[in-house]
């Protein structure tokens, strides 16, 4: 368990750790921002190719053998991008890192749910869970740590390489093979089919525009590659179908597809990855509504990914005693009302402590053993395809919400033209009011006033920003720049409040969709009792 969890924590960590150097890194290469952005979206587009295909793989030819392979491979690739000699090469190597990093998570829950008894295993799944969220969480930060001390990105990939080595000769020593029996030749048609899907459907999605939403849905970068991706998967399930029906291997079970306890379960874990994202927007939340300074903004998560460690373990063993039915709901109560606080209870830095860490508590216990658990409970054998899926159904979540949660965002702040009209006079007239300016500001601002010709006291953002550069009375120029400040908080929480209502949402019906599983995996485990008790 501490080789798995230390491999999940190093491999979940390294999307987290680079965004704290992203412009550096692109200062570094001289590329523009939007360049530089690919580091990131080819690493998710090659974990998302990687996992299903690794979970297979390690089912067939043995989970110690691939968890050895993907720690290389990350290694490699971390030492590759380290040393990097140009921008192509350092894309490259961010790929290779992913095609390591995937499979990492998936061979340790598979590991665990064949070697361990049931008993054991929700509280072995809540720790790996835990170490995968909890790095995520705390990515930036230890990236913005290390960037300070050292001043050089390389080190985020190097510090990688003798925990991979480490990592290597314990796995070689330490871990015991399992594997499933083979039947059949390894589907390389279907690997290759499942990668092109999954690639036209994560890139596409990875191209759609948070604010003008439904319009982007329309370009060609996005539907073209969605349904190229579409397209793709249903060639594959009917290949696989043919397959299994011939007695072969098929890289994604179709005979998993058929079970609707399993497609529930895809689309709850879809839902988990899309929660999991709107704690990517919490350090962004409290800079721009709770005032923090942005070089500090991302220890604000320290809470949130303490208490969400806490909820894996407990949740893993709340599985252990109660089951995972009863730990998705509560994970999804929990998650709900730590979300619905965000928006209509949070005004002081206190209450947002209490606020994140109840909802990175709900977050903690669906992150490890419950879905796994869910996923795998029926299987005798393919339980890394199983969990692999479910690994993909959690990554499209966290890729699709992100612009979903940015178009909120977005759209709160587009609409400060409109709040300058509606309430700027107001809150303008308010501050002043209960602000003893002397009668030479007065007279100031009378005259701005009339410069701009908006004696009415109806000011657009750029006027009033016009206004302020000329101000010369300190006391006018505070009460001007508040009002103009108070105008965007309230855009940005605006915008902010769509974020985290969505997530509630997201929440209630993880909820309901485990509500109508209840009964459907009551049935399945029922036949699965005749089958074995047969």
């Amino acid at each position: 368990m501490i080789l798995f969890t230390i491999g999940v924590f190093m491999a979940a960590l390294d999307n987290g750790i680079i965004s704290a150097a992203l412009t550096t890194i692109n200062n570094s290469f001289e590329v523009s921002a939007n360049w530089g952005a690919w580091g990131v979206t080819l690493y998710t587009l090659g974990l998302a190719i990687s996992v299903p295909i690794i979970g297979k793989i390690s089912d067939r030819y043995g989970r110690k053998k691939l968890f050895i392979v993907e720690i290389a491979l990350f290694g490699l690739g971390s030492l590759l991008v380290a040393l990097s000699p140009n921008f192509i090469f350092y894309l490259s190597a961010r790929f290779l890192q992913a095609l390591g990093g995937g499979g990492i998570f998936i061979i340790g829950s598979s590991h665990v749910l064949s070697t361990m008894p049931v008993e054991k295993q929700g509280k072995a799944l809540g720790m790996l869970g835990g170490m995968n969220g909890i790095a995520a969480v705390l990515g930036p930060n230890i990236g913005s740590m290390l960037l300070d001390l050292t001043g050089k990105w390389h080190v985020l990939f190097f510090i990688n390489v003798p925990i991979a080595i480490f990592l290597i000769i314990f796995g070689w020593v330490k871990l015991e093979e399992t594997k499933d029996p083979e039947t059949g030749r390894l589907d390389l048609f279907g690997t290759v089919l499942l990668s092109l899907s999954v690639l036209g459907i994560m890139y596409g999605l990875t191209n759609i525009e948070g604010v003008e939403f439904v319009d982007s849905l329309l370009s060609p970068n996005v539907y073209g590659f969605i349904l190229s991706g579409i397209v793709l998967f249903i060639a594959l399930i009917f290949h696989e179908s043919k397959l299994e029906r011939n007695g072969g291997d098929p890289v994604l079970p179709y005979r998993l597809l058929k079970q609707p306890t399993y497609l529930l379960t895809l689309l709850i874990g879809t839902f988990s990855g899309a929660l999991l994202a709107a704690m990517i927007f919490i350090p962004a939340f409290t800079e721009q509504v709770l005032g923090i300074a942005s070089e500090n903004s991302g220890y604000w998560l320290t809470p949130l990914a303490i208490m969400a460690g806490i909820g894996a373990s407990m949740g893993g063993a709340f599985v252990d005693k109660r089951g995972p039915i009863s730990a998705v709901i509560l994970s999804g109560i929990i998650t709900s009302i730590g979300f619905l606080l965000f928006p209509t209870w949070i005004d002081s830095k206190w209450q947002f402590i209490i606020s994140s860490s109840v909802a990175g508590l709900g977050m903690g216990i669906l992150l490890g053993a419950p879905l796994n658990i869910l996923a795998t409970e029926t299987l005798k054998s393919d339980k890394g395809s199983a969990l692999s899926t479910l690994s993909l159904s959690r990554q499209i979540g966290m890729t699709l919400a992100p612009t979903i949660y940015a178009g909120f965002i977005a759209r709160g702040f587009n609409h400060i033209p409109e709040l300058f009209k509606s309430h700027f006079p107001i809150i303008l007239k308010e501050k002043i009011g209960g602000t003893s300016l002397s009668s030479e500001a007065m007279k100031e601002f009378y005259q701005l006033s009339q410069q701009f010709g908006t004696s009415s006291g109806e000011f657009s953002e750029n006027q009033m920003l016009g206004i302020i550069n000329q101000v010369k009375d300190p006391g006018l120029k505070e009460v001007i720049q508040s009002s103009v400040d108070q105008i965007t908080l309230m855009a940005a929480q605006d915008g902010y409040n769509g974020l985290f209502y969505s997530a509630v949402t997201l929440a209630i019906m993880t909820i309901f969709v485990t509500l109508i599983l209840i009964p459907i995996r009551k049935r399945k485990l029922g036949e699965t009792k005749q089958v074995h008790s047969s």
